[in-house]
């Protein structure tokens, strides 16, 4: 393969990759959303069953709402388009 056509190759793969990338960047914010509101809201209802001594009420309300929010931020990104 001579040098022209692999620098084209690899010009073109990296244009390629890189709009891939950018497209892709709303939706890959909204999972970081969902994932942290996952991780935060359950972390807060632990910390308040741990707190108060309850059974685990407020983790599993505090897991429910994270999902709630997080696939809430996941539906607008992706019905804005």
């Amino acid at each position: 393969m001579p040098d022209d056509d692999r620098e084209s190759l690899i010009t073109r793969t990296a244009k390629s990759f890189q709009e891939n990338a950018e497209r892709s960047g709303p939706a890959a914010g909204a999972s970081y959303t969902l994932i942290g509101a996952i991780l935060l809201l359950g972390g807060i209802g632990y910390a308040v069953d741990s707190w108060r001594g309850a059974g685990h009420g407020f983790l599993l309300t505090g897991l429910i709402l994270g999902v709630i929010v997080g696939f809430v931020d996941l539906a607008r990104v992706v019905w804005k388009k």
